[in-house]
Protein backbone atom coordinates (compact mmCIF):
# COMPACT_ATOMS: atom_id res chain seq x y z
CA UNK A 1 0.00 0.00 0.00
CA UNK A 2 1.67 3.67 -1.05
CA UNK A 3 0.91 6.13 1.23
CA UNK A 4 -1.17 8.92 0.24
CA UNK A 5 0.21 12.49 -0.87
CA UNK A 6 -0.62 14.84 1.62
CA UNK A 7 2.27 17.53 2.02
CA UNK A 8 3.56 20.01 -0.85
CA UNK A 9 6.52 21.58 -1.29
CA UNK A 10 6.35 24.93 -3.13
CA UNK A 11 9.98 26.36 -3.64
CA UNK A 12 9.40 30.01 -3.76
CA UNK A 13 12.40 31.72 -2.85
CA UNK A 14 13.51 32.74 -6.19
CA UNK A 15 14.21 36.69 -7.45
CA UNK A 16 12.33 36.41 -10.47
CA UNK A 17 15.13 38.44 -12.60
CA UNK A 18 13.82 37.02 -16.01
CA UNK A 19 10.53 39.36 -15.27
CA UNK A 20 12.27 42.65 -13.88
CA UNK A 21 12.02 45.22 -13.39
CA UNK A 22 8.50 43.94 -12.20
CA UNK A 23 9.56 41.97 -9.29
CA UNK A 24 12.12 44.19 -7.77
CA UNK A 25 9.47 44.82 -4.88
CA UNK A 26 6.89 41.85 -5.52
CA UNK A 27 7.46 39.11 -5.36
CA UNK A 28 7.41 36.93 -9.01
CA UNK A 29 4.78 34.39 -7.13
CA UNK A 30 2.48 37.23 -6.65
CA UNK A 31 2.32 39.34 -10.01
CA UNK A 32 -1.20 38.38 -11.29
CA UNK A 33 -2.63 37.02 -13.70
CA UNK A 34 -6.37 38.08 -14.67
CA UNK A 35 -7.41 38.95 -11.24
CA UNK A 36 -5.08 36.80 -8.51
CA UNK A 37 -1.48 36.22 -8.17
CA UNK A 38 0.27 33.28 -9.95
CA UNK A 39 0.99 31.38 -6.44
CA UNK A 40 -3.19 31.34 -6.27
CA UNK A 41 -3.62 28.96 -9.19
CA UNK A 42 -0.72 26.91 -8.08
CA UNK A 43 -2.23 26.32 -5.15
CA UNK A 44 -5.85 25.53 -5.89
CA UNK A 45 -4.47 22.99 -8.24
CA UNK A 46 -2.38 21.03 -5.30
CA UNK A 47 -5.75 21.67 -3.59
CA UNK A 48 -7.90 19.95 -6.19
CA UNK A 49 -4.92 16.71 -6.14
CA UNK A 50 -5.89 16.25 -2.40
CA UNK A 51 -2.93 18.03 -1.13
CA UNK A 52 -3.56 18.82 2.71
CA UNK A 53 -0.58 20.52 3.85
CA UNK A 54 1.77 23.30 1.77
CA UNK A 55 5.08 23.93 2.69
CA UNK A 56 6.38 27.27 1.34
CA UNK A 57 10.37 27.37 1.11
CA UNK A 58 10.61 31.67 1.30
CA UNK A 59 13.75 33.76 0.92
CA UNK A 60 14.99 37.19 2.01
CA UNK A 61 12.01 39.73 0.61
CA UNK A 62 9.31 37.22 0.31
CA UNK A 63 7.00 38.07 3.53
CA UNK A 64 4.32 39.38 1.53
CA UNK A 65 3.52 35.61 0.48
CA UNK A 66 2.75 34.88 4.08
CA UNK A 67 0.90 38.21 4.08
CA UNK A 68 -1.51 36.77 0.78
CA UNK A 69 -2.50 33.82 3.17
CA UNK A 70 -3.81 35.75 6.14
CA UNK A 71 -6.56 37.41 7.08
CA UNK A 72 -6.49 41.18 5.65
CA UNK A 73 -8.89 42.82 8.70
CA UNK A 74 -9.25 46.12 7.46
CA UNK A 75 -10.46 44.94 3.71
CA UNK A 76 -12.19 42.53 5.11
CA UNK A 77 -14.33 45.19 7.44
CA UNK A 78 -14.35 47.49 4.34
CA UNK A 79 -15.73 45.17 1.82
CA UNK A 80 -18.68 43.60 4.54
CA UNK A 81 -19.35 47.17 5.25
CA UNK A 82 -20.08 48.14 1.56
CA UNK A 83 -22.48 45.16 0.93
CA UNK A 84 -19.82 43.58 -1.42
CA UNK A 85 -20.70 39.80 0.06
CA UNK A 86 -18.85 38.44 -3.40
CA UNK A 87 -15.43 39.39 -3.03
CA UNK A 88 -15.68 39.41 0.33
CA UNK A 89 -16.56 35.61 -0.01
CA UNK A 90 -13.80 35.47 -2.90
CA UNK A 91 -11.16 36.58 -0.49
CA UNK A 92 -11.55 34.56 2.54
CA UNK A 93 -12.40 30.92 -0.06
CA UNK A 94 -8.70 31.54 -0.57
CA UNK A 95 -7.27 32.19 3.03
CA UNK A 96 -5.93 28.34 4.69
CA UNK A 97 -7.43 26.27 7.33
CA UNK A 98 -5.59 26.48 10.64
CA UNK A 99 -2.13 24.47 10.34
CA UNK A 100 -2.23 24.08 6.48
CA UNK A 101 0.58 26.28 5.56
CA UNK A 102 4.28 25.91 6.82
CA UNK A 103 6.79 28.67 6.03
CA UNK A 104 10.69 27.82 6.25
CA UNK A 105 13.69 30.14 4.72
CA UNK A 106 16.09 29.19 2.42
CA UNK A 107 18.90 31.53 3.70
CA UNK A 108 21.31 31.01 0.56
CA UNK A 109 19.94 30.71 -3.02
CA UNK A 110 21.94 27.30 -3.57
CA UNK A 111 19.50 25.96 -6.38
CA UNK A 112 16.21 23.76 -6.32
CA UNK A 113 17.69 20.74 -4.66
CA UNK A 114 18.74 22.64 -1.87
CA UNK A 115 15.25 24.84 -1.63
CA UNK A 116 13.03 21.30 -1.48
CA UNK A 117 15.93 19.71 0.90
CA UNK A 118 15.02 22.36 3.37
CA UNK A 119 11.36 21.40 3.47
CA UNK A 120 13.32 18.19 4.89
CA UNK A 121 11.82 18.58 8.55
CA UNK A 122 8.32 19.92 8.02
CA UNK A 123 7.79 17.10 5.25
CA UNK A 124 8.74 14.16 7.46
CA UNK A 125 9.17 10.14 6.35
CA UNK A 126 6.51 10.41 3.33
CA UNK A 127 5.81 10.96 -0.58
CA UNK A 128 5.27 14.44 -1.15
CA UNK A 129 4.46 16.56 -4.59
CA UNK A 130 7.08 19.67 -5.19
CA UNK A 131 5.57 22.36 -7.49
CA UNK A 132 7.32 25.05 -9.06
CA UNK A 133 4.97 28.21 -8.99
CA UNK A 134 6.66 29.53 -11.97
CA UNK A 135 4.33 27.14 -14.29
CA UNK A 136 0.62 27.70 -14.36
CA UNK A 137 -0.76 24.27 -16.06
CA UNK A 138 -4.20 24.68 -16.98
CA UNK A 139 -6.51 21.33 -17.71
CA UNK A 140 -9.64 19.85 -17.65
CA UNK A 141 -8.07 17.94 -14.84
CA UNK A 142 -5.68 19.60 -12.26
CA UNK A 143 -2.37 18.52 -13.16
CA UNK A 144 -0.88 17.21 -10.09
CA UNK A 145 -3.92 15.15 -9.79
CA UNK A 146 -3.31 13.87 -13.05
CA UNK A 147 0.45 12.48 -11.12
CA UNK A 148 -1.41 11.60 -7.93
CA UNK A 149 -3.67 9.28 -9.63
CA UNK A 150 -1.12 7.36 -11.52
CA UNK A 151 1.16 7.37 -8.51
CA UNK A 152 -1.90 5.14 -7.48
CA UNK A 153 -0.84 3.16 -9.87
CA UNK A 154 2.72 2.76 -9.90
CA UNK A 155 4.37 4.38 -6.72
CA UNK A 156 7.82 5.18 -6.55
CA UNK A 157 8.32 8.78 -7.84
CA UNK A 158 6.87 10.60 -10.67
CA UNK A 159 7.48 13.56 -12.87
CA UNK A 160 5.42 15.50 -15.58
CA UNK A 161 6.72 15.75 -18.09
CA UNK A 162 5.60 17.28 -22.02
CA UNK A 163 7.38 17.76 -25.38
CA UNK A 164 9.61 20.35 -26.30
CA UNK A 165 11.95 21.54 -29.49
CA UNK A 166 15.11 19.56 -29.41
CA UNK A 167 16.81 23.12 -29.78
CA UNK A 168 15.12 23.98 -26.26
CA UNK A 169 16.36 20.96 -24.60
CA UNK A 170 19.16 23.17 -22.74
CA UNK A 171 16.40 24.94 -20.64
CA UNK A 172 15.33 22.03 -18.94
CA UNK A 173 15.37 18.37 -17.08
CA UNK A 174 15.20 16.22 -19.73
CA UNK A 175 14.35 12.05 -19.33
CA UNK A 176 16.02 9.05 -21.11
CA UNK A 177 12.57 7.12 -21.25
CA UNK A 178 12.56 3.14 -21.49
CA UNK A 179 9.17 2.40 -22.41
CA UNK A 180 5.69 4.16 -22.55
CA UNK A 181 2.21 2.74 -22.19
CA UNK A 182 -0.43 5.96 -22.91
CA UNK A 183 0.81 8.42 -20.90
CA UNK A 184 2.89 6.97 -18.75
CA UNK A 185 6.33 6.84 -19.00
CA UNK A 186 9.24 4.50 -17.45
CA UNK A 187 12.15 6.00 -17.25
CA UNK A 188 16.03 5.00 -16.98
CA UNK A 189 17.72 8.32 -16.79
CA UNK A 190 17.65 11.84 -16.96
CA UNK A 191 20.51 14.71 -17.26
CA UNK A 192 20.26 18.34 -16.55
CA UNK A 193 19.83 20.98 -19.19
CA UNK A 194 21.66 19.00 -21.82
CA UNK A 195 22.78 20.43 -24.77
CA UNK A 196 20.40 19.27 -28.66
CA UNK A 197 23.00 16.93 -29.15
CA UNK A 198 23.40 14.76 -26.21
CA UNK A 199 19.74 15.07 -24.81
CA UNK A 200 18.28 11.43 -24.55
CA UNK A 201 14.69 12.67 -25.70
CA UNK A 202 12.73 16.03 -26.49
CA UNK A 203 10.23 14.89 -23.19
CA UNK A 204 11.59 17.82 -20.24
CA UNK A 205 10.52 17.85 -16.58
CA UNK A 206 8.17 20.48 -15.54
CA UNK A 207 7.62 21.81 -11.78
CA UNK A 208 5.73 19.11 -10.99
CA UNK A 209 6.92 15.92 -9.16
CA UNK A 210 5.74 13.40 -6.35
CA UNK A 211 9.19 12.39 -4.77
CA UNK A 212 9.78 9.79 -1.73
CA UNK A 213 11.21 11.05 1.39
CA UNK A 214 14.83 8.92 0.69
CA UNK A 215 15.61 11.77 -1.77
CA UNK A 216 16.58 14.30 1.24
CA UNK A 217 19.14 12.28 2.02
CA UNK A 218 20.74 12.05 -1.29
CA UNK A 219 20.20 16.09 -1.51
CA UNK A 220 21.83 16.15 1.95
CA UNK A 221 25.56 15.71 0.48
CA UNK A 222 24.66 19.11 -1.20
CA UNK A 223 26.51 18.19 -4.32
CA UNK A 224 26.89 20.59 -6.95
CA UNK A 225 25.99 20.06 -10.25
CA UNK A 226 24.69 22.14 -13.65
CA UNK A 227 25.39 25.76 -12.72
CA UNK A 228 27.18 25.56 -9.97
CA UNK A 229 23.37 24.65 -8.04
CA UNK A 230 22.56 21.71 -5.81
CA UNK A 231 20.18 20.41 -8.43
CA UNK A 232 16.93 18.01 -7.57
CA UNK A 233 17.33 16.62 -10.83
CA UNK A 234 21.00 15.12 -10.24
CA UNK A 235 19.76 13.37 -6.45
CA UNK A 236 16.65 12.35 -8.44
CA UNK A 237 18.76 10.43 -10.83
CA UNK A 238 20.74 8.83 -7.86
CA UNK A 239 17.06 7.69 -6.30
CA UNK A 240 16.07 5.93 -9.49
CA UNK A 241 18.92 3.36 -9.36
CA UNK A 242 17.22 2.28 -6.03
CA UNK A 243 13.80 3.15 -6.96
CA UNK A 244 10.48 2.95 -9.51
CA UNK A 245 10.84 6.44 -11.33
CA UNK A 246 8.19 7.09 -14.23
CA UNK A 247 6.99 10.65 -15.86
CA UNK A 248 3.80 11.08 -16.67
CA UNK A 249 2.81 13.21 -19.90
CA UNK A 250 -0.41 15.48 -18.69
CA UNK A 251 -2.81 16.71 -20.59
CA UNK A 252 -3.12 20.38 -20.08
CA UNK A 253 -1.62 23.59 -21.28
CA UNK A 254 1.68 24.85 -19.15
CA UNK A 255 2.77 29.06 -19.08
CA UNK A 256 5.45 29.85 -17.89
CA UNK A 257 5.29 32.94 -15.66
CA UNK A 258 8.53 33.36 -15.20
CA UNK A 259 9.00 34.54 -18.41
CA UNK A 260 7.65 37.86 -19.70
CA UNK A 261 5.97 36.64 -22.73
CA UNK A 262 4.66 33.16 -21.25
CA UNK A 263 3.18 35.76 -18.49
CA UNK A 264 1.60 37.60 -20.79
CA UNK A 265 0.24 34.57 -22.74
CA UNK A 266 -1.24 32.86 -19.53
CA UNK A 267 -3.17 36.72 -18.58
CA UNK A 268 -4.93 36.09 -22.85
CA UNK A 269 -5.74 32.88 -22.38
CA UNK A 270 -6.53 32.92 -18.96
CA UNK A 271 -8.75 36.06 -19.28
CA UNK A 272 -10.40 34.41 -22.52
CA UNK A 273 -11.54 31.34 -20.51
CA UNK A 274 -13.54 33.21 -17.91
CA UNK A 275 -17.48 33.05 -18.22
CA UNK A 276 -17.25 36.59 -16.29
CA UNK A 277 -14.42 38.21 -18.72
CA UNK A 278 -14.14 36.44 -21.61
CA UNK A 279 -16.58 37.90 -24.16
CA UNK A 280 -15.09 41.68 -22.88
CA UNK A 281 -11.04 40.02 -23.06
CA UNK A 282 -12.52 39.13 -26.46
CA UNK A 283 -13.34 42.48 -27.61
CA UNK A 284 -10.58 44.29 -26.15
CA UNK A 285 -7.82 41.72 -27.53
CA UNK A 286 -9.35 41.97 -31.28
CA UNK A 287 -9.96 46.00 -30.90
CA UNK A 288 -5.71 46.35 -29.86
CA UNK A 289 -5.12 43.89 -33.25
CA UNK A 290 -7.64 45.60 -35.55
Amino acid sequence: MTKPIRKAVLPVAGLGTRVLPGTKMVPKELLNVVDRPILAYTVAEARAAGIEHFVFVTGRGKQAIEDYFDHHVELEAQLAAKGKTGQLDELLAELPRPGEMSFVRQMQPLGLGHAVWCARDVVGDEPFAVLLPDDIVDGETSCLKQLVDAFGQTGGNLVAVEEVPHQETRKYGVIDPAGRDGRLISMKGMVEKPSPDQAPSNLAIIGRYILQPEIFDLLSAQEKGAGGEIQLTDSMAKLMTRQPFHAYAYDGVRYDCGDKIGLLRANVALALKRPDLGAAARRAIEDLLG
